[in-house]
This record gives C-alpha cells, structure tokens and sequence, in this order.
C-alpha cells in the first residue's frame, strides 16, 4: 500500500473521514521485503508463509492480507481471497490498495455492486489512488451499463496519470455514446517566427470502438513495503485490481 499520507495520496470531495495509517518498524519492513522479493519470484508458498506470519504479527496492517489474496486469487482461491481482504480492509480501513483489490475479486466473483462499492471505498481512502478509479471505469462500462459514472473515472485517472491510449480511446468512445462533445486539444503552438505551422490538424481523441470490448484485467500490484507493519510501537504505514 502506499505511503501514509500527511497531509496517502487522496480525499474526494465529500470523502468519509478514515484512520491514520499505522507506522512501519525497519524489521517489518524487511521481513515484508523478503515475502514480496519471494513473491515475485514465482515462490509462492515461501512468500504465502511469510504473509501470513507478518499477518499474525501485525494484524493492524493491510499490506500482507494484500498480498496473500493476490497469491490466492492467482491460485484461482476466489472465496478465499475476498475472505483476506475483507480481513484487510476490517484492520485498515483507510488502505485504498486493499479497497481495490477487494473490488477487483469481488469483480471476478460476479459481485459487481459489491465491486463497485469497494472501488469508491478505495477513492474515498486515497483519490490519488489511479487503479481504483480505473477499475470503476471498466466496471461500470461493461458490468453495470454506467457510462456516466465510467466516464467520470476515466477521465479521472487520465488526469492523474497522463495515459493516453488506451483509454484516450475509451474516453472518446463514452462520450460520443453520451452525446458528451469531445475534449479540445490545444492549437499547436505557432513556430518562432510567428508564422502559423504546416503540421495537419490533431486527430480526434480514439475512435468508436467497432466490437465490444474484452473486459481488462483490473490494475493490480503487489503492496510496496510502506504499507506493511509497525512494531509495538505503533507507527505509520501506507493506492489501487475493474
């Protein structure tokens, strides 16, 4: 998960109030950097061990739930990686990685509403957080027939993300199916000399799609280690999964 944010990375315009991230010990961190260098690795049992032993330590920490039901999920253990994440977001409410991931499971289980719902949990705990406003975006448009509300979240995480294609596409599509007009693109800018430029004009943003689109896998990631754990101490700690 991300890095706690002083002042992680968000809060929507009427966005709950959420808890303070837990502080992150040197030793957890080591202990979680080992279990994510064994996870991308491809040792997945070494990796599911070491999760679940910085779980028991730290059950104040979202990051290691994370990261065992991304392990389960690829295992095709469904039901058992919304149970960890449901744990997670129970013992850090304000993670939004664990929110999104939740919806992303949740997502692949049939549970679009349910999907849905933990996605806007995800954006009310981080508005930064670009995954989460993607993974609505997809979930609305092709699981919930919104395309309103996808719109407004792929434009969101456009703006947060600077992507262009594929979803400048996507975005044009929306709003072209919305009766929306298209975005202007700033006039090219004029060469020294003052005299207009010989460049052919910018093509509008993508096209309509002419078949239905495959539905992407949601934006998913292993938690980075400042979401991990805090020692007795308690501390600071801790960003997404369509």
């Amino acid at each position: 998960m991300r890095p706690p944010a002083t002042g992680a990375a968000s809060a929507t315009a009427a966005a709950p109030t959420v808890a303070a991230h837990p502080q992150v010990q040197p030793a957890a961190r080591a202990d979680f950097d080992r279990a994510v260098n064994q996870m991308r690795a491809g040792n997945a049992l070494e990796a599911e061990l070491g999760f679940k032993q910085l779980a028991l330590q730290y059950p104040q920490f979202a990051a290691p739930l994370v990261n065992l039901a991304i392990l389960q999920r690829k295992a095709a253990h469904l039901d058992q990686a919304e149970e960890t994440l449901q744990s997670a977001v129970a013992h850090e409410p304000g993670s939004a990685v664990a929110w999104s991931e939740l919806g992303a499971t949740q997502r692949m289980r049939g549970e679009f509403k349910d999907a849905a719902t933990s996605y806007e949990r995800a954006i009310a705990a981080d508005a930064h957080y670009a995954p989460a406003w993607r993974n609505l975006g997809v979930l609305s448009d092709l699981y919930l027939a919104d395309p309103g509300r996808a719109l407004t979240a792929f434009e969101q995480y456009q703006q947060l993300t600077g992507e262009d294609k594929p979803v400048s596409g996507w975005i044009a599509e929306l709003r072209q199916r919305l009766g929306v007009p298209p975005l202007k693109r700033p006039a090219p800018a004029a060469p020294a000399n003052g005299n207009p430029g010989e460049a052919a004009p910018t093509a509008a943003p993508g096209a309509p799609a002419s078949e239905p689109r495959a539905a992407p896998e949601p934006q998913s990631q292993p938690a980075p280690s400042d979401n991990v754990a805090s020692g007795a101490g308690g501390g600071s700690a801790s960003r997404a999964g369509g």
